[in-house]
């Protein structure tokens, strides 16, 4: 039988439409666009899922961006680990989720795969911008090998096709396999092909000796310079709280080492208060750019400029132009010029 021959079309790049990227979580999380969080069972990827979900269903800001405005959006959990019931629901309870924006569809009667469209008519039912697939395995098919580049890559290029026909963000849950020692673009669970076809991808793993602290650091950042690893406390009591920025890399996390801590946040806080110098006031555009100039990354500085209680203002130029300022607090302003 002879192969079916396909018309050859031509895209010219000088009729292509360029567009900016969307982010659900800059420069984390991008809309329509596939990103991957992984790490070792029992680290914190879905609670730091749960977590995110519960913020995003009320517009709460996203760790680190508390001067990011959100407006409340539409997510699709599904979970193949966790009883909905009597883990999934608890959780977002526990983290204040609105419910009533969280969706999961019925696997009751056949179980949901990436291609299932099923998934596609969801998305399109209820305009979820974020659907979260924990974990990844459990939602490739049934008779897709994960572990072949020429059976995964088809599967997530449509499912990458879905992501950006609605804006959606989709975030796939993965576990890291035993390979200790190798690096970590090769640590993910399956084929390297999903790794390559996500453009974000995040390691979620604890500080050893800290069994309370999980950092977030970005593995692969392809639309956006990396950003800063997160630090996050997990505890019975307080849940899931936010710590900042910590100096750590991915690699330093793998091999079991601390990192540098905060040290980055302590420098940003210096950083801040040189910058006021005796003002009170200062364009809040003019120290962003100072800043990246310097090297310390917008979730840093937004990071310290919280621990300093710096508060957003604006002002107008003589010709009636509008832009956004930073306060410095009368207690942290005497301090400096004392």
């Amino acid at each position: 039988m002879s192969e079916q021959k396909t018309a050859l079309k031509l895209i010219h790049m000088e009729d292509v439409q360029t567009r900016e990227v969307n982010w659900l979580w800059y420069p984390y999380i991008p809309y329509g666009k596939i990103t991957v969080i992984e790490g070792d069972p029992g680290e914190g990827k879905t609670t730091l899922a749960l977590t995110l979900a519960a913020l995003l269903s009320r517009g709460q800001p996203l760790p680190c961006d508390e001067d990011i405005p959100y407006e409340p959006i539409s997510i699709i959990y599904q979970t193949a680990e966790d009883g909905i019931d009597d883990t999934i629901k608890p959780r977002l309870e526990k983290a204040n989720a609105d419910c009533s924006k969280i969706r999961v569809i019925d696997e009751t009667e056949k179980e949901l795969s990436m291609t299932d469209e099923r998934l596609e008519q969801a998305i399109a039912k209820t305009n979820a911008k974020l659907v979260i697939l924990d974990p990844i395995q459990a939602y490739i098919g049934s008779d897709v090998d994960m572990h072949r580049a020429n059976e995964i890559r088809p599967v997530l290029k449509r499912l990458g096709i879905i992501a950006e026909k609605y804006g959606c963000a989709i975030v796939l849950i993965g576990h890291m396999n035993k390979a200790s020692g190798s690096k970590s673009t090769y640590r993910g669970l399956g084929s390297i092909d999903i790794q390559a076809t996500a453009r974000s991808v995040l390691l979620v793993a604890r500080i050893p000796d800290k069994p309370n602290i999980r950092i977030m650091a970005q593995d692969k950042s392809s639309l956006a310079a990396a950003g800063d690893s997160i630090g996050f406390e997990i505890s019975e009591d307080r849940g899931f709280e936010c710590i900042g920025p910590y100096d750590i890399t991915v690699d330093e996390l793998l091999a079991g080492k601390e990192g540098r801590g905060r040290k980055k946040l302590d420098v940003a806080i210096a950083f801040i208060k040189e910058y006021f110098g005796a003002e009170s006031e200062i364009s809040s555009n003019d120290i962003e750019e100072e800043a990246t100039r310097k090297g310390i990354k917008r979730n840093t500085l937004l990071s310290a400029k919280k621990k300093l209680g710096i508060m957003a203002g604006n002002r107008k130029t003589t010709d009636g132009t509008m832009y956004w300022t930073w306060i410095l607090p009368k207690k942290e302003f005497n301090n400096l010029t004392s």
